[in-house]
């Protein structure tokens, strides 16, 4: 067995998208601060309406995909294709931009707490230009399961074991039927509890606390904050005295060269003025 441990921690930098949606940034906050293949990773999470109602209006994606899990409130999917979608709390969007889509996100609440993640996932080149698809995943349709040593572990995507049982997610349920495998879990540990889980070698992996607080090997993380893993096969995790709530994310490198502008990306700058020229003269999705 090799443990996986912190090497890097990255702290949430407040910020906006959208129409005025405040959020916190890890991945993303910076043009070089990915972790192949994920590009970005938002949390957002206010009781105060005006910091969200504005939602996400129209606007288009092309190159990757985005993960959108809620974890409290109620926002609407809509897109060119004439999905609508009801993503509700404990509910998962998994979009695949692809060639190209244009959508939007509103919020259907106009009080209480609205509080998520969105990721967005790189596609390697020969899938850039794939037709665009829409998963809308209910929060009963997301396996959950009793840890050994107490709390829960939620499967999102990828597969994972709890004592000497194996849980697949309600994404990718076949390993390895998406180019970069993603694994998605969201841990709820109780006050000092411990969890184990493995990670597969070779896959770049981080986690981030959104409660309370962990300790990976000799270093902690509070609320807030990321932390890029080190190469290994098991991540092992001890709560602090307040709990702990955290997702961890973990997939294959592309090992590909990254070109963003905004929502577009490829793997050049000419695919990028491409991008840029199709969406203005509307044909990023034909």
């Amino acid at each position: 067995m090799r443990l996986r441990t912190l090497t890097h921690q990255i702290d949430g930098a407040v910020t906006s998208d959208g129409a005025g949606v405040k959020l916190r940034r890890s991945l993303g906050a910076r043009p070089d601060l990915r972790l192949d293949p994920f590009l970005m990773l938002d949390e957002f999470g206010t009781d105060n309406p005006n910091d969200y109602i504005a939602g996400f209006p129209s606007h288009p994606h092309r190159g990757f995909e985005t993960v959108t899990y809620m974890i409290d409130g109620h926002m609407q999917h809509r897109d060119h294709l004439g999905n609508v979608g009801e993503l509700k709390s404990g509910g998962v969007q998994w979009m695949t931009a692809g060639r190209g889509v244009i959508h939007s996100e509103m919020p259907q609440q106009e009080s209480g707490r609205m509080r998520g993640f969105q990721l967005w996932i790189n596609l390697p080149a020969r899938e850039k230009m794939k037709p665009a698809s829409y998963q809308d995943i209910p929060a009963e349709q997301i396996p959950t399961v009793e840890l050994p040593q107490g709390g829960t572990l939620k499967v999102i995507a990828g597969q994972a074991t709890a004592g000497d049982q194996t849980i697949h997610g309600a994404i990718n349920p076949v390993p390895n039927s998406m180019s970069t495998d993603p694994l998605f879990l969201d841990f709820d540990l109780p006050a000092n509890g411990s969890a184990a889980t493995p990670v597969t070698p070779g896959h770049n992996a981080m986690i981030y606390v959104y409660e309370g607080s962990v300790t990976v090997g000799a270093h902690r993380l509070q609320a807030g904050s990321g932390g890029i893993l080190s190469d290994g096969d098991t991540l092992e995790l001890k709560a602090g005295a307040q709990g702990l709530r955290m997702i961890l994310i973990a997939g294959k490198p592309l090992n590909e060269p990254v070109a963003q502008y905004g929502p577009f990306v490829m793997n050049t700058r000419e695919e990028i003025e491409q991008a840029i020229d199709d969406y203005q003269n509307g044909r990023l999705v034909a």
